[in-house]
């Protein structure tokens, strides 16, 4: 914790009426509202801490939400870190995540990267999800319902044309279950997904 962000200040916080936190934010937060987390000491970083260290410092059932952006792909134990949000989310608290897809082809050049996301990822880690594949848990399910996985296509700029193309692909994909999971056993080497955008509701 930095010298700037006390424990007092933590406190005050947490008795906000809505309590957001946002997981390795980087220079510039989504929810201007929301307690920027980040290891690195960045412009718009409200509190320096590694983000497991920082949950754990937290009461139970003291948060209402907790977003993170290309962060999670990043954390060794993934499943410990979205084990400790549910232990501090309060029953309905929204998590989000959006990470790089497996599929993505930047994924494997970046070497900090530890874990693959697809759309049954969560599936093998929390109580219920809406998908038709069942999957086996190898630790104990966590209190989550997974509400929405969404594929995410898109190309940066000057690639406007691909990037329309794969806006259309997009629309197509997340018009059911079923064309998700087609997109995933088919066609994912053929137009690779950019990310996935997960919502989970804490039972």
């Amino acid at each position: 914790m930095t010298a700037e962000f006390s424990q007092r200040t933590l406190e005050v916080f947490l008795q906000r009426p809505k309590v957001s936190i946002e997981l390795g934010c980087g220079p510039a937060k989504r929810d201007p509202q929301a307690l920027g987390v980040d290891v690195l000491d960045l412009p718009g970083v409200d509190l320096v801490s590694d983000a497991q260290t920082f949950l754990q410092s937290l009461p139970d059932g003291s948060v209402d939400s907790i977003y993170s952006e290309h962060f999670l792909e990043h954390v060794p134990n993934a499943y410990a870190l979205v084990a400790e949000s549910s232990r501090v989310l309060k029953a309905g608290g929204q998590f989000r995540a959006v990470i790089p897809h497996f599929s993505n082809p930047w994924f494997y050049s970046d070497p900090t990267h530890s874990t693959h996301f697809g759309l049954y990822t969560f599936a093998y880690w929390v109580e219920s999800h809406p998908f038709s594949r069942g999957v086996p848990h190898y630790s104990t399910p966590l209190p989550f319902h997974v509400e929405s996985a969404n594929h995410i296509f898109k190309s940066n700029r000057p690639f406007l044309l691909r990037h329309a193309l794969k806006k259309t692909l997009g629309s197509w994909v997340n018009t059911s279950r079923w064309t998700q999971e087609f997109y995933e056993e088919h066609l994912t080497w053929i137009m690779p997904c950019y990310e996935i955008d997960y919502r989970l509701t804490r039972l």
